[in-house]
């Protein structure tokens, strides 16, 4: 048989099931590959042999079964594992092993599929490059000096380089999306609510949501099914059957479909190269039998301010929890020193710059005489972006736009200038503050580094998603990384 990491998930799932081969070395490879590369890359935080190699016996002793049975998936650090180390990217959570399961991890072990190991991530979510990590900076797999997007690049660039098939991300501003862009993969954010969130420790509790990572389109599908449905444990949670995305995925025909390019999601701030490939794209959907048509979003223009308000002032909540009490680091706690004291040691130390920022942020956002004027008038912004989106999809099926606005940058270029970092989302936020399902799969290279073409569904629609990309992913051979680097 080929290498056993350079197969799909399908084609695993596949293999195990007809006896081609077996859990347990599928499993081993894919950890071989992480001992030999991921030094360099620094995708995962922790890598849980012992673990993944259980689950893959389990497997092969007929004792689980499913789709996605003895397929290896690497496991973004933001969602608890019982037992196993759950960072979040930060110092203040080092070393914490959760007690309970998130039931995105409940529902991966019914199904069977090997969990490697956490993946790098910026802290708390907070980032678009993974430079924000407390443990340091994963790189991206197609050139070793950029950046594999946040605030999942772990998550997409172990799926990138072929350490995993599948992995698992989190997207409250487009932390699937954007990695999946720039290291040349599919990320899926599905409609919010469709997949739970208990258990992923919160950042902004209105906008995160779990969603998978894949090579292919399909894969991504088949991951969507596993984690997605009603839980009564997430009060967001949507009591709802699971949108057809498999089924969709298999269909990949897109004739009679009508596609709405968003006229506000180019220009200013987007890389000629990138709305090239975006643009040949376009004409590939039109030569697939769709009709595109030009719609107008107008108040997409001010998504990205209304976000970090939004965002931070969700953060500045949340994080509140982390107060050396319950769990976690402790800093100064000599018995000299009050709670207060102990408490402000702690969060100085233990919260990195980028998660001071915010929580600053959001605290004056909703702080007493400016909460109306900040956070109240983001909460009417998102009601306008949200009227908007209902208004395109009376016009189309799907809306379209590049997923990131540049190609992956070099390591560092941007940790000065937070502001230059937050509009690497410009394109993937509004899809958050509406809460519909949205996807970037790879449209082409652009000076040899990965494009993403992103595609938006109306809520509860996750399928069409899936439809669209599968038939455009046809159109596009499937880009692999030189990786010259792992020699």
């Amino acid at each position: 048989m080929n290498d056993l990491t350079r197969l799909t998930a399908r084609e695993i799932a596949a293999a195990i099931a007809a006896g081609e081969t077996n859990a347990v070395d599928v499993a081993q490879a894919h950890l071989d590959r992480i001992a030999k590369i991921d030094g360099q890359l620094h995708a995962f935080l922790h890598v849980d042999s012992e673990g993944a190699l259980e689950t893959a016996r389990r497997v092969d002793a007929g004792e689980i079964s499913g789709p996605l049975a003895g397929v290896p998936l690497a496991l973004k650090d933001v969602i608890v594992q019982k037992g196993v180390p759950t960072t979040v990217g930060s110092r203040i959570l080092e070393g914490w092993r959760p007690p309970y399961d998130a039931t995105v991890v409940e529902r991966l072990k019914s199904a069977g599929v090997v969990i490697l190991g956490k993946t790098n991530m910026d802290e708390f979510a907070m980032g678009s490059s993974t430079e924000h990590s407390a443990y340091g900076p994963t790189h991206n797999p197609w050139d070793l000096d950029r950046i594999p997007g946040g605030s999942g690049g772990g998550s997409s660039a172990a799926v990138a380089s072929f350490e995993a098939p599948l992995a698992i991300g989190t997207d409250t501003g487009g932390s699937i999306r954007q990695p999946a862009a720039v290291t040349g993969t599919v990320g899926v954010k599905p409609t919010y609510g469709g997949v739970s969130r208990y258990g992923l420790v919160a950042f902004s509790s209105s906008l995160d949501q779990a969603g998978p990572c894949a090579r292919t389109v399909m894969d991504a599908a088949l991951l969507h099914e596993v984690i997605a449905g009603h839980d009564p444990r997430d009060s967001t949670s949507i009591p709802s059957p699971v949108p057809p995305v498999v089924e969709a995925a298999k269909q990949a025909d897109i004739s009679g479909m009508t596609i709405g390019v968003v006229k506000e999601l180019s220009g200013e701030g987007y890389q000629p190269g990138v709305e090239q490939r975006f643009a040949e794209a376009v004409e590939t959907l039109t030569g697939l039998g769709a009709k595109v048509v030009e719609v107008s979003c107008p108040h997409f223009a001010y998504a990205l301010p209304a976000y970090y308000l939004i965002a931070p002032s969700e953060a500045s909540s949340n994080l509140a929890r982390f107060d050396s009490v319950r769990y976690g680091l402790r800093v100064g706690d000599d018995g000299d020193r009050s709670l207060e004291e102990v408490m402000s040691l702690t969060r100085a130390q233990g919260f990195g710059a980028e998660v001071k920022r915010r929580i600053i942020l959001g605290t004056y956002a909703l702080s007493s005489g400016y909460y109306d004027a900040y956070y109240g008038q983001a909460q009417k912004v998102r009601s306008l972006i949200t009227r908007d989106f209902t208004e395109a999809f009376a016009l189309a099926d799907v809306l379209v736009s590049p997923a990131a606005p540049t190609v992956a940058f070099p390591l560092g270029e941007k940790l000065s200038d937070p502001l230059a970092m937050y509009r690497q989302d410009l394109a993937t936020i509004p899809s958050n503050l509406y809460g519909g399902p949205a996807m970037s799969l790879p449209c082409g290279l652009s000076d040899g580094l990965p494009v993403g073409l992103q595609i938006m569904a109306p809520t509860m629609r996750d399928e069409l998603l899936y439809r669209v990309g599968a038939a455009f992913e046809a159109t596009m051979p499937a880009p692999v990384p030189p990786l010259d680097w792992e020699a």
